[in-house]
């Protein structure tokens, strides 16, 4: 948890503000821009669709041919061709079908990766700020179960759709073309249809996209619940922490339940309709055939197209539900995918220039105030310059501010009001201007080199060991099975936190920002861990400019200039000897921690000491 967990994360749990979720009519447009890339294609897909629809058609003719052949007693040679063309007629109808369905789900399949890597794309380059008050569930639960939802549609309800409208149009006008009075009758089921279609459209979307919506409520309890299990068990949370997830469990189990019940209705309706229109098309052809307008054959055909439209009509309303629940689905991702592309190139920086004659890595802090929530200030009134080269250490009581002035430096985050300037692009000129290193570490799927060329992709195998022989970690990579290649992250070896953190920095040695900014990026390694990452962060941040939020005094006592946060101000600043000296608010710090040791005369850069999380 944050040294600001009191002050921010909680006003933030309870202020969330969702990333957007784009209007209906924009999410059609989206649609329609996206397949307009493969409009060829598409009209291929329904060509062939539209065919197969065609060829099926023939079927209710052909068989009521054979009806008319019976009653008027024919002989049974004229049966022959009627069976063949009917065998004919069902190979080219399976075959057309196939193909069509495999173009329509390729089509959408295509559709849909595109629209995926726009919403990666846009994904990664949202706001840290806005990623952060939106909750980690509501994004994952885009990428993860919105994705998903949306990808089922278009591998099985998009084809099937297709192919059920299309037939719903091509068997009414085939009814017409028998007699345009059986056509009438048909239509006698569609108020009924057209009535249950608009209730359920009506109730459904709401309810699918408060479904949604609880759906990453739920996720973001369960994500907070159990990445802090250990605070959880630490202050014997653990009922109320049962207590939300199974509040916001309940709430999305109730949503689903609503979800199953109006569908159960929904059927219901349907049934009545079918009925209807069915009984119409019997009486109508009863009528026709006594009165010697059509034959017996004919009025078979047109039972028979209306009987065969009970599957595609159904099954177009049927899906409707999932329609419904993938809109919603795909408006969400549209929401995200639709935002303005947002490179370096096109936004506001983030840390304007102190000015033209500040040397690389300086930075300037003036006035800052910031709050997460309105009344509720993190920071009052912070100034702060760090000179370039200069390695400072963050120190203070929990919830004093340090995690949030060190967001604002490395531009997470912008100030309510004052401005924080920062000289210098990378070393190389297009690397960041600011590398924030975290005990929030994440271990990408794939190779070991992989893994750190996520910091600069043109990197050599040699320049790779050299950064990791800078954070001490060579030996250990060298050791690994297959060195650089061996995989890692998910399904691959497992890597301890203290090496996690190790790769960390050496992605830090590699992108060679001229700042860095290090929040507690040592806290979960353990004692003899931590010792290792403190020589590691020593010698990563060597050469630039350093924001380190110290939880272990080490740390500060080993630092260029220490400064002392309390209650969201900037209370002391100095070095280690010049702070004691002063006996004030470090001075307490120091002495408290240094006298839970056994031995209280250690040198700072070997103490073994507890955290300052431990007082």
């Amino acid at each position: 948890m944050s040294d600001d967990a009191s002050n921010g994360s909680e006003g933030r749990m309870t202020t969330r503000e969702l990333l957007p979720t784009a209007s209906p009519a924009r999410t059609r447009a989206a649609v329609r821009e996206l397949v307009g890339s493969y409009r060829w294609a598409a009209v291929g897909s329904f060509t062939t669709m539209i065919a197969a629809t065609a060829v099926g058609l023939l079927l209710q003719p052909l068989l009521g041919h054979m009806v008319d052949v019976v009653a008027d007693h024919r002989p049974p040679g004229d049966l022959t061709l009627p069976a063949v063309l009917l065998v004919l007629v069902a190979l080219a109808q399976g075959g057309t079908t196939a193909l069509g369905l495999s173009l329509v789900s390729g089509l959408g399949e295509t559709v849909l990766a595109r629209l995926r890597e726009r919403f990666v794309d846009r994904a990664l380059r949202l706001p840290l700020e806005q990623v952060e008050k939106a909750g980690t569930g509501d994004l994952s639960a885009r990428v993860t179960r919105d994705v998903s939802v949306v990808g089922e549609a278009v591998r099985s309800a998009l084809p099937e759709l297709a192919r059920s409208l299309l037939a719903i149009v091509l068997t009414l006008a085939a009814m017409a073309v028998l007699d345009w009075r059986f056509l009438l009758a048909a239509l006698v089921a569609v108020p009924v249809q057209a009535h249950t279609a608009r209730w359920y459209v009506r109730n459904a979307v709401p309810l699918y996209a408060r479904q949604r919506i609880a759906t990453g409520d739920q996720q973001q309890q369960l994500l907070d619940t159990i990445a802090g299990a250990g605070t959880v068990r630490a202050f014997r949370l653990e009922r109320q922490h049962t207590e939300h997830v199974t509040e916001r469990s309940s709430a999305a189990v109730e949503l689903t339940t609503r979800g199953v019940k109006l569908v159960l209705r929904f059927y219901n309706r349907l049934h009545v309709a079918e009925y209807t229109g069915l009984a119409a098309v019997l009486v109508t052809g009863f009528l026709l055939v006594r009165g010697g307008s059509v034959s017996i054959g004919t009025a078979t055909a047109a039972a028979l197209y209306f009987h065969s439209l009970f599957t595609p009509v159904n099954s177009a309303l049927v899906l409707l539900d999932d329609a419904q629940s993938a809109t919603a689905a795909l408006a969400r991702l549209v929401g995200v995918a639709d935002r303005p592309a947002a490179g370096p190139e096109r936004q506001a920086p983030a840390h304007p220039p102190p000015g033209a004659d500040a040397a690389p890595g300086t930075v300037g802090v003036t006035g800052v105030h910031h709050a997460y929530e309105p009344g509720r200030p993190v920071l009052r009134d912070v100034h702060l310059t760090l000179r370039a080269g200069e390695r400072v250490a963050l120190v203070g009581p929990s919830g004093a501010g340090k995690t949030t002035l060190a967001k604002l430096i490395a531009g997470v985050h912008r100030p309510t009001s004052g401005s924080v300037r920062l000289a210098g692009a990378g070393a190389s000129g297009t690397g960041p201007p600011v590398a924030l290193v975290t005990q929030e570490t994440h271990v990408f799927a794939g190779s070991l080199a992989e893994d750190l060329r996520l910091a600069r992709a043109d990197a050599t195998d040699d320049e790779l060991r050299a950064a990791l022989a800078t954070v001490d970690a060579l030996d250990w990579v060298e050791a690994l099975p297959e060195g650089l290649g061996t995989v890692v992250g998910e399904g691959g070896h497992r890597l301890t936190p203290a090496r996690v953190q190790q790769l960390a920095l050496a992605r830090l040695v590699l992108a060679d920002p001229p700042m860095a900014v290090l929040d507690e990026a040592t806290a979960e390694a353990g004692s003899t861990g931590a010792r290792l990452l403190e020589r590691a962060v020593a010698r990563a941040v060597e050469g630039r400019t350093a924001l380190v939020v110290a939880h272990r005094l080490t740390q500060a006592a080993a630092a260029d200039r220490i400064v002392v946060m309390e209650d969201g101000r900037i209370v002391e600043s100095g070095t280690h000897d010049e702070l004691c000296a002063a006996e004030g608010t470090y001075a307490s710090l120091w002495q408290a921690w240094s006298g839970t040791r056994a031995t209280t005369d250690q040198p700072p850069h070997t103490a073994t000491a507890p955290t300052m999380k431990d007082h």
